[in-house]
């Protein structure tokens, strides 16, 4: 597995490009970027030869969907997000575009996810887990020692609670039930800020204490 992190749009939001180098499949995980950045991190996988099988959001917030019609164009990749953030692609008000003054609102999904649903890209299987608390359809990504967080859990941090359908409760209780029963050395690629690893956020996240 070849990871590429991609720091793109107004709010610094994480794009991820996971690739099966066995196959020359690939998978892009929150393409939040406009059209510039688009060519770029296109271009970039054109360049290597992989072939984009498919789109990921990881929850539905437009920071990291705004992407979704320009690569959708550019690869015919289907795009995948939880059934419960669904209609945030097609609502401006739910994705918090309209709150930034712009209206945008990427093509519906192709696909539907759901708890343990795997994505399979190339010889690669990437677990859906289902995390909600930022979004109730948030979801992180298991793939071989590493998980896509998302606005879930961050490094030193975890994600915002205070948007409509957000739920602290529910973030809490989907980092100690899901992402910290993963082993300590599992690599956490967050939506926003640098990587981190599991036993680390167990370890130093202030917002975990008293978690257990």
């Amino acid at each position: 597995m070849i990871v590429k992190m991609f720091t793109v749009g107004l709010l610094d939001t994480n794009c991820y490009v996971v690739e099966c180098e066995k196959t020359g499949e690939a998978v892009i995980i929150d393409p939040g970027f406009g059209s510039t950045k688009s060519e770029h991190i296109l271009s970039e996988v054109s360049r290597i030869g992989f072939e984009i099988r498919y789109l990921v959001n990881t929850h539905g917030h437009v920071d990291h969907t705004s992407g979704n019609r320009l690569v959708k164009e550019k690869t015919g990749a289907p795009i995948l997000i939880h059934r419960d953030d669904e209609d945030m692609l097609t609502d401006p008000q739910m994705n918090l575009s309209r709150e930034f003054g712009i209206v945008i609102t990427p093509p519906p999904a192709d696909q539907l996810l759901q708890e343990g649903d795997i994505i399979k890209v190339g010889r690669l299987n990437l677990k859906v887990i289902h995390t909600p608390g930022h979004t109730r359809g948030s979801i992180s990504i298991l793939g071989e020692d590493v998980v896509f967080t998302g606005d879930t859990l961050f490094a030193g941090s975890i994600g915002r609670t205070d948007f409509p359908g957000s739920s602290f409760e529910m973030i809490m209780q989907s980092i100690r039930d899901r992402l910290m029963r993963l082993p300590d050395h599992v690599r956490v690629y967050p939506g926003h800020g640098p990587p981190s690893i599991i036993g680390e956020e167990r370890r130093d996240n202030l917002f975990l204490r008293g978690l257990y």
